[in-house]
């Protein structure tokens, strides 16, 4: 009798554990297949993605999701919700379910290489999308140049302003490749011209956030002429900040997700440098398809970018 209560009570453990899953996650491949396989030999290829309440990472998904029909593997998405700590127990997690490939696109650049390295100890390659893993190697990384992308902005705003003015910078999630790489890019560029940055702050790549930083900051910044936001949601909320005021603030933002091309075609933008989420995820399980197949693949695949101005 005392046998068969502790099967039982092992048999609800395990069933407990198996069905643990956190918003947002689609369902688990089997953790008893091996090989990366689900039960029917189709591979299995692991998303974890920061979050899914931005708009570009919704895209990015979509087009993962088509290309993962397409070349006949199993999908498996986990969201982050932009908590590094817990996208390292979701990669721990695909570890554990031995998927073929993980496609990571870290919430933190620093703080994922342990978990990249679990991954690559169990022989699972990973390829990092949009933003950049620090100090490990990764099998490829698929991402705009986002360097390139702030010298477009810098240079837009330059070209209208005729070189000169002030502006205020939103910079997206401290410790992310894509806000350090968007910050270098447009600082550089705006230090060989007569224009000034003065004011910069984190409004962590969120529209209410963009709302109040870009609030406090234009009181506390009378003489602004334009504002950078290094993404499209920061850009939005910095449109809702100008909304009402009688002040003539060009604000240029990054992704080119719909909304901020709405944003750009209304004219409450002056522009937006686009880039393809969707072609971005589509090329990660492409990307990954090769793994599998043991073909080579490119170390940086580079996703072309494009300025967008009302027409």
């Amino acid at each position: 009798m005392r046998k068969l209560t502790f099967l039982a009570a092992a048999a609800a453990t395990l069933l407990a554990a198996c069905s643990q899953q956190g918003p947002g996650e689609s369902a688990p491949a089997s953790a008893a297949t091996g090989g990366g396989a689900a039960s029917t030999g189709t591979p299995v290829v692991g998303l974890a993605l920061s979050t899914q309440n931005n708009p570009f990472f919704v895209e990015l998904k979509n087009g993962a999701e088509q290309a993962a029909k397409s070349a006949g593997v199993q999908l498996v998405v986990v969201d982050a919700q932009d908590d590094p700590a817990r996208q390292i127990s979701s990669v721990e997690d695909l570890i554990q379910r031995r998927v073929s490939v993980i496609l990571l696109n870290p919430t933190d650049s620093s703080a994922l290489a342990g978990a990249v390295q679990s991954a690559q100890r169990a022989n699972i390659p990973v390829v990092t999308l949009d933003r950049g893993v620090d100090g490990v190697q990764v099998a490829s990384h698929i991402a705009s140049d986002n360097i390139a992308g702030g010298k477009i902005a810098a240079d837009f705003l330059a070209k209208q302003l005729d070189g000169k003015g002030n502006v205020i910078e939103l910079q997206g999630v401290p410790g992310t490749s894509a806000a350090r790489e968007r910050g270098k890019g447009f600082d550089d560029a705006i230090a060989g011209t007569g224009m000034k940055i003065v004011a910069e702050q984190p409004a962590n790549f969120d529209r209410a956030q963009g709302l109040s930083v870009t609030e406090n900051l234009l009181q506390a910044n009378d003489n602004v002429q334009a504002i950078f936001a290094q993404n499209d949601e920061m850009a939005l909320g910095a449109v809702q900040a100008l909304a009402g005021k009688n002040r003539k603030v060009l604000v240029v933002g990054f992704d080119g997700t719909p909304d901020g091309k709405a944003a750009v075609e209304n004219g409450s933008m002056a522009a937006t440098v686009a880039q393809q989420p969707e072609e971005i995820g589509k090329l990660g399980v492409q990307t990954a398809k090769k793994l599998i197949d043991k073909q080579p693949v490119e170390t940086n695949i580079a996703v072309p970018l494009k300025l967008l101005t009302k027409p």
